[in-house]
């Protein structure tokens, strides 16, 4: 069984940096796409980054093009989601996904297979 497993959010100030992380176990993720999303309260899950199978490609969401990086480290097992220059409408409950049906980078949530818990991510003003 597959299993995702966040950290790394928590409570940071406007313009802060926060790393996120999320761990793979139980299938190996190293010829699937990758992705976070995120969702803020009363609002829908949005797609916030995905980063292909090998790590050559990835992309971004408009509001987060510039300020958020995702990475994956294959050895590890790991995606990463380095977030700078945050901002309040930043806040919200960050989930990894992996998907075993696509290689490539991947928008919509309902081409992945496999979530994560979630993660809190709070940025004051």
């Amino acid at each position: 069984q597959v299993q995702l497993v966040e950290s790394g959010g928590g409570l940071v100030q406007a313009g802060g940096s926060l790393r996120l992380s999320c761990a793979a176990s139980g299938r190996t993720f190293s010829s699937s796409a990758m992705g976070w999303f995120r969702q803020a309260p009363g609002k829908e899950r949005e797609f916030v980054a995905s980063i292909d199978w090998n790590g050559g490609w990835t992309v971004y969401e408009d509001s987060v093009k510039g300020r958020f990086t995702i990475s994956r480290d294959k050895a590890k097992m790991t995606v990463y989601l380095e977030m700078n220059s945050l901002k309040p409408e930043d806040t919200a409950v960050y989930y990894c996904a992996v998907s075993y049906r696509y290689f490539s980078t991947a928008r919509i949530s309902t081409m992945y297979d496999y979530w994560g818990q979630g993660t809190q991510v709070t940025v004051s003003s």
